[in-house]
């Protein structure tokens, strides 16, 4: 097991496709920075904030909305993250238009 990993490295490393977030501040802009889809899947306090910023404005990553018994399946995770990552995806091209601005 390791104790602890450089996040931005594991984010950038070409085999990531996405990163499944709990929607932490940090874990956020550490996602944002390495230009990497994010799923958002809040669990407490403002984190369920951050995923609104995220998902609803800024509009550069999906939510993971649980069933009524509050699980998400396998096939739920697949099916957005396949969405997210996809060429001409909402989240890639909002992800990439996000990042020019920041830029300019």
């Amino acid at each position: 097991m390791v104790r602890w990993a450089p996040q931005y490295d594991v984010l950038t490393h070409p085999s990531i496709a996405c990163f499944l977030t709990h929607c932490g501040w940090n874990s956020t802009t550490e996602g944002l920075s390495a230009s990497v889809p994010l799923l958002c899947w809040p669990y407490f306090g403002d984190q369920f904030i951050n995923q609104s910023y995220i998902c609803d404005v800024w509009k550069v990553a999906l939510r993971l909305n649980p069933a009524e018994s509050g699980l998400i399946s396998r096939d739920d995770i697949k099916e957005v993250a396949t969405r997210s990552v996809s060429n001409g995806g909402d989240s890639l091209k909002n992800l990439e238009a996000f990042l020019e601005k920041i830029k300019a």
